[in-house]
C-alpha cells in the first residue's frame, strides 16, 4: 500500500492546523486503502481516528464551537465517522441512498432550479441506529459531523434556550458539514400542548426559524425517540423521513454475523440466533455479541453460541443478562432446547448441534416436558 504524496501533505497540513475534521477524513481514506493489504493496521488506524482530540482552544485553533453562555458547556460537538457497518431495512435503505445521491448532487440540482432541502428526519426507539445512520451520512458525503443534543441545549432559563438555538444555527452555515439534531422532541413539541409554557412554544418557533434560515446546501438530520410529540411544522421541514424499528429477521442475521464474526460455515448459527432475538435492537445485539467475544478471547476458546442465545432470549423477555462466561448448566440448556423446538421451530438435530448435546438428550428433554418431569 502506497500513500500518495498529496495525501501525506494534506495530512500534515491538517494536523499542524489542528483541523481534526480533515485529519479524520484523510485518516479514514488511508484506512480504507490499508484494509486490502494490512487489515490489522487499518483497524488500528480506525481506533486512533475514533479518539477525541484536545480542545480546539487549547490547541491554538482559532475556530471555537458555540457554548451555553452561563454554564459554558458546548452546544455542538464534532463526532468521528462511525466504524460500525450500517444494517437497515430495504425500504429505509432506498431513502438513505436517495438522500446521499441528492446531497452529492446538490449544486447540479440547484443550478437547474430544483429545490434540494437536504433535511432527513429519523424516528424510532433508542438503540435502533439513528446516531449510527447520521454518522454514515456524513461519512458517505465525506463531511464532518456536528452533533447537537437538543436536550442539553434546553436551559433552566427558557429565554437562554432560544438564544442557544440561534447560536447553533449561526454556527453551521458555510461549515460544509452535516448537522445532527438529536433528541428533537426536547424542544420541538406540538405547540398546542396545553401543558407547555408560552416561552417553550417560542423555542419551537426559534427552531423552525433556524431551519428556515439555512440554504439548500445545508445538510440537516433530526432524530427523535417520540415522533408523535413533534410539531407538524417540524415534520414539514424534513422532506426525507426514515422510521427505524427493531430489525427484521434478515437484518438480525446480518447483525449477528457481523458482530460475532460468524463465517459462512457457521451461517446456521446466525439464522438460529436471529430467530430467537425478535424485538432486540441492533445495539442490544451488538452488546451481547461483544460480551461473548470478550469472554472467548480472554478464555482462549470459541464463542459460546448457546450462551449468546440464552442471553438474547432473556432480553426479549425483559430480563437483562449478558452471556454466561462458564457456559449454561443442564437445566438452562433444557429450557433453551425446549424453546428452540417449540417456539423457534428448530429441528432436533440442529438443537443438538447448537447446544453441543446428543439427539438422545434432546429427545429426553421433550419426554420430560411431556410427562411433567
Amino acid at each position: 500500500m502506497t500513500i500518495s504524496n498529496t495525501e501525506l501533505l494534506q495530512l500534515f497540513d491538517a494536523a499542524l492546523s489542528a483541523d481534526y475534521t480533515r485529519v479524520r477524513r484523510i485518516g479514514s481514506n488511508i484506512s480504507r486503502t490499508l484494509a486490502a493489504d494490512d487489515p490489522e493496521a487499518a483497524s488500528a488506524l480506525k481506533s486512533l481516528i475514533r479518539r477525541k482530540g484536545i480542545p480546539l482552544q487549547a490547541s491554538g485553533y482559532t475556530e471555537s464551537l458555540p457554548v451555553d453562555s452561563k454554564s459554558r458547556s458546548p452546544l455542538v460537538e464534532e463526532q468521528p465517522w462511525p466504524t460500525t457497518p450500517l444494517f437497515i431495512e430495504q425500504e429505509n435503505g432506498a431513502v438513505f441512498r436517495d438522500f446521499i445521491e441528492d446531497a452529492s448532487n446538490a449544486e447540479l440540482l440547484t443550478s437547474k432550479g430544483i429545490s434540494t432541502r437536504l433535511s432527513l428526519l429519523l424516528s424510532g426507539p433508542p438503540g435502533t441506529g439513528k446516531s449510527l445512520l447520521a454518522g454514515h451520512v456524513a461519512a458517505q458525503l465525506n463531511k464532518p459531523l456536528y452533533v447537537v443534543r437538543l436536550d442539553s441545549v434546553v436551559s433552566s432559563f427558557l429565554g437562554d434556550t432560544a438564544k442557544n438555538l440561534r447560536s447553533v444555527f449561526d454556527f453551521i452555515p458555510n461549515r460544509n458539514a452535516v448537522l445532527f439534531l438529536d433528541e428533537m422532541d426536547a424542544v420541538a413539541k406540538v405547540r398546542d400542548d396545553k401543558n407547555e409554557l408560552g416561552e417553550l412554544k417560542r423555542v419551537v418557533n426559534t427552531l423552525i426559524q433556524g431551519l428556515d434560515s439555512l440554504d439548500d446546501r445545508s445538510i440537516i438530520i433530526g432524530a427523535t425517540n417520540h415522533a408523535q410529540l413533534l410539531d407538524a411544522a417540524i415534520w414539514r421541514r424534513f422532506p426525507y423521513k426514515i422510521e427505524l424499528a427493531s430489525p427484521s429477521l434478515d437484518v438480525r442475521i446480518d447483525l449477528w454475523k457481523n458482530f460475532l464474526q460468524i463465517d459462512d460455515s457457521e451461517n446456521s448459527n446466525s439464522i438460529l440466533l436471529a430467530k430467537i432475538s425478535k424485538g432486540l435492537t441492533g445495539a442490544e445485539i451488538e452488546d451481547i455479541s461483544l460480551s461473548a467475544r470478550r469472554h472467548a478471547l480472554l478464555d482462549n476458546r470459541p464463542v459460546d453460541f448457546s450462551a449468546v442465545a440464552w442471553a438474547s432470549l432473556c432480553l426479549t423477555e425483559g430480563k437483562s443478562v449478558m452471556p454466561e462466561r462458564n457456559g449454561l448448566n443442564t437445566e438452562t440448556k433444557k429450557k433453551l432446547a425446549l424453546y428452540l423446538l417449540q417456539h423457534a421451530h428448530v429441528s432436533g438435530a440442529d438443537v443438538a448441534r447448537f447446544l453441543g448435546i446428543t439427539r438422545q438428550a434432546v429427545s429426553a428433554y421433550l419426554k420430560d416436558e411431556r410427562y411433567g418431569n
